[in-house]
């Protein structure tokens, strides 16, 4: 008997001696080149950016993991409670390895490998966190062995909660209602339900546990009875580990599981303006940050004020189209199995109210249409009689006479629901997509921050932004930098140029250059007002020839117009380029009284841990931090823009320019009612079409053009194409707000003048106006007209002052 327990001693000790070497051999062969496990301690997983607009709406997100990182000490207890009965009850207990689970997986797949089930795993949640953070998702002996090594080496270095923190924000839980994928209890949460963690019920938290271990198993749009099935199995485990009470496992089992349809009126969509952040962002802090910093982007985006803008320069664009004509169907499709071939154009129309038809018939008075989906309407006469022939250079045919003469069967054409006289149940216009384009640009000229940016027709067509990527000749909107600098030069807004032929010698073997007003007339001395008002070309190039287009192109450097423009009397009318933001941003300076601003689409930027890391306004503010209001004044902050130009002559243009709207080139604009300011644009062709405007409290460009420069047809100006949107737009951004005047600096004097003469006049002068001088520069009697020569001019009496309408280039 003693022999026998002598061997069964020495057999023991041998097989515990070849156990722990063979247990040194696996963790010297295994352990050696595992990764550092400390890395975990410095984890920042790829968080989803967010931008929001100035009103906290969501305008876009960017991620290459949909993710929401939360701490665990945010996480509610129901959502642990959850993860811990379906992966490892056990993990508060276990040193990362769960044996009494591996044993039971060992005999539980024993069962199910002769009973044909699903084999069942062991790992633990401490495991799963090595293999999903420091090892590949490969299948092996080797993998489980190095994920036992390293579930070990976690236990070490983190505690418990540390270690739960990591593994609940990094779990991949399928789709749900993001293509992208959810990864993290908070993402998935929003993805699934739409709600946050702690929205969430029991019987939801229960289906998120369900998911770690087949997501596409259980993903409830494909897998509904499975989905159920597993979420009911994990209220149950809940209540046997007693994280839950029978009567809430059953009330949960009770509860319909559904999944979130998510609302997409949630995101404010501007795409052109997200865009442009987007870019920014990936400029200042590269795209790994962008896509995976978790940052917070407050912009500058007024909603409002976008969805305004986004609709005035569709009705403008569509206004100018249809001027131009019918270029025919979008496409056009045999009427067999017509609904399925629809369907298949991919054709991105712009406005939410426009849809895709195919004409099905057409007869005397309409023509009748069926969409995709079945539905049928039709589209009466009445409603395509703009339809005449597209010719080119913008012309137009004769007009329609009858629907077969617009459409025929098979046409696949844009449509949207009717309205006024024709409005009614199944009654549709007939639509075109623009092919000419063009950008709005609204800015708040105290700051600089871009309140609506809109850069096109339709961002699904064309991603090009035309209000800061269009490089675009700006015809006289360039005039007030002309005048600016006049201003500073000494004139004012009463002295006279001569308009009257101008011929410039260009060089050997070049043509002479005469610029000419756009009526093809001259109108002799004219006062400068005047000649912003009625938009001069020839005055404005004697003006230019007087005060030096050196000075001109500092100036239009100075405003941040143009950089390093050729000093060449052509630029003064707008031969050079530049884009609507830059522009607007101009004018911006003038209605500010002549303070340098910066346009930023971005307010703010934090860090995934809330720290600002931008801010647009980078003034210095002592008592703004951490201080609690007690009823005291809030602290001054300083105004620290640089002065571009004089605030005298800030005015003065400011004034100029709100004759333009009164008496001039921009006289629509009046309709609005409101104090306003502004310039139209037009260049040769004409190709490129502007109105460059403002309030006291609010700035705004408008272009119009095509992409590829032709032209938009003879009779269209800025006063006809631009100036509607601008119109339209300023009457519904200024609905309901007061008349603000525009606001006058120290030491302007306002005299009354004659609008045609510029002299002094009396209150019943049918034609007077308050003229702004600055000290001493008021206007006598007798004064010099600039002609290109040094003679003095004495101008004659007003009834001989000849009047028109002026150019318009």
């Amino acid at each position: 008997m003693k022999k026998y327990f002598k061997i069964a001693g020495w057999t023991t000790l041998g097989v515990a001696v070849a156990g722990a070497l063979f247990l040194v051999v696996i963790l010297y062969r295994y352990g050696a080149a595992l990764p550092d496990v400390d890395q975990l301690k410095d984890y920042e997983p790829p968080v989803t950016t967010r931008i929001h607009a100035a009103d906290g709406r969501l305008i876009a997100e960017y991620a290459r993991e949909e993710r929401l990182f939360m701490p665990l000490s945010a996480i509610p207890d129901k959502v642990i409670h959850a993860f811990l009965a379906a992966e490892d009850k056990n993990f508060y207990e276990h040193g990362g390895i769960d044996y009494t689970g591996v044993l039971r997986a060992v005999f539980d797949n024993i069962y199910n490998g002769l009973t044909g089930h699903r084999l069942v795993g062991a790992s633990t949640i401490t495991q799963q966190v090595a293999r999903n953070f420091l090892l590949t998702n490969e299948r092996s002996f080797e993998r489980k062995i190095k994920e036992a090594i390293l579930a070990y080496r976690i236990e070490q270095a983190f505690d418990k909660d540390q270690i739960l923190e990591l593994y609940l924000n990094e779990i991949y839980l399928g789709q749900g209602a993001n293509p992208q994928g959810s990864y993290g209890v908070a993402a998935a949460a929003l993805s699934y339900f739409g709600k946050g963690l702690s929205e969430l019920t029991t019987a939801q938290c229960a289906y998120l546990a369900a998911l770690p271990k087949a997501p596409s198993n259980y993903d409830l749009r494909h897998h509904p009875k499975a989905a159920k099935a597993r979420r009911d199995w994990v209220l149950r485990r809940m209540a046997d580990d007693g994280f839950i009470t029978a009567d809430q496992r059953d009330a949960a089992i009770a509860e319909p599981l559904k999944l979130w349809h998510p609302d997409n009126s949630l995101i404010f969509n501007a795409d052109y303006f997200n865009e442009e952040i987007r870019r920014q962002v990936a400029d200042l802090y590269g795209t790994k940050a962008l896509y995976e910093g978790g940052l917070s982007i407050r912009s500058t985006l007024d909603t409002r004020l976008q969805a305004i803008a986004e609709t005035a320069l569709r009705h403008g664009l569509v206004a100018y189209d249809r001027r131009h004509g019918w270029r025919g169907p979008i496409a056009h499709i045999s009427l067999d199995d017509w609904r399925k071939k629809l369907k298949a154009e991919d054709v991105p129309l712009g406005p939410p109210n426009w849809r895709l038809a195919t004409v099905l018939a057409v007869s005397g008075d309409k023509a009748d249409i069926g969409f995709a989906d079945g539905e049928r309407g039709h589209i009466p006469f009445s409603e395509m009689t703009w339809a005449r022939k597209w010719l080119p250079h913008q012309n137009v045919g004769a007009a329609p006479g009858k629907p077969a003469d617009v459409v025929k069967p098979g046409d696949v054409v844009a449509v949207e629901e009717a309205t006024g006289d024709d409005a009614g149940k199944g009654v549709f216009s007939l639509q075109q997509i623009p092919a000419v384009e063009g950008a709005i640009v609204a800015l708040d000229p105290h700051t600089g921050r871009v309140l609506a940016l809109v850069g096109g027709f339709d961002y699904d067509a064309s991603q090009f932004d035309r209000a800061m990527q269009a490089d675009r000749q700006p015809g006289s909107a360039f005039k007030p930098i002309v005048y600016a600098a006049a201003l500073d030069s000494g004139y004012t807004p009463s002295d006279l140029v001569l308009d009257a032929p101008f011929v410039l010698d260009q060089g050997p073997g070049l043509p002479k250059w005469r610029p000419s007003n756009y009526e093809h007339e001259f109108y002799g001395p004219s006062t400068l007002r005047t000649g912003i008002e009625k938009s001069r070309n020839v005055m404005t190039v004697r003006l230019a020839q007087s005060v030096g287009m050196k000075k001109i192109a500092d100036y239009a450097e100075r405003f941040g117009v143009m950089k390093d423009m050729p000093q060449v009397l052509s630029m003064a009318l707008g031969a050079g380029e530049t884009t609507v933001l830059r522009l607007t941003t101009a004018y911006a300076m003038l209605v500010n009284g002549g303070k340098r601003i910066t346009p930023s689409l971005i307010d703010r930027i934090q860090d995934r841990w809330g720290r600002t890391i931008y801010r647009h306004d980078r003034r210095p503010c002592p008592g703004c931090s951490n201080v609690a209001w007690k009823g005291q004044p809030p602290p001054e902050i300083p105004d620290n823009r640089e002065q571009v130009i004089d605030p005298g002559t800030a005015y003065q243009m400011v004034s100029m320019l709100e004759g333009v709207v009164q008496r001039g080139t921009g006289a629509r604009i009046s309709a609005v009612g409101k104090p306003l300011a502004g310039k139209t644009g037009t260049t040769n062709g004409p190709n490129d079409n502007w109105f460059v405007g403002f309030s006291p409290d609010l700035a705004v460009g408008v272009y119009v053009g095509f992409d590829e420069p032709k032209t938009l047809g003879g009779h269209e100006t800025g006063a006809r194409s631009a100036a509607p949107i601008f119109q339209e737009f300023m009457t519904k951004a200024l609905k309901g707000q007061p008349a603000i005047p525009f606001r006058i600096p120290p030491g302007i004097r306002l005299v009354r003048v004659n609008a045609r003469t510029g002299l002094p006049t009396s209150p019943s002068d049918p034609n007077v106006i308050l003229e702004a001088f600055k000290p001493g520069t008021e206007p006598t009697g007798r004064r010099t007209v600039l002609d290109g020569s040094d003679s003095d001019v004495s101008l004659p009496s007003e009834k001989s002052v000849p009047v028109g309408t002026g150019g318009l280039y």
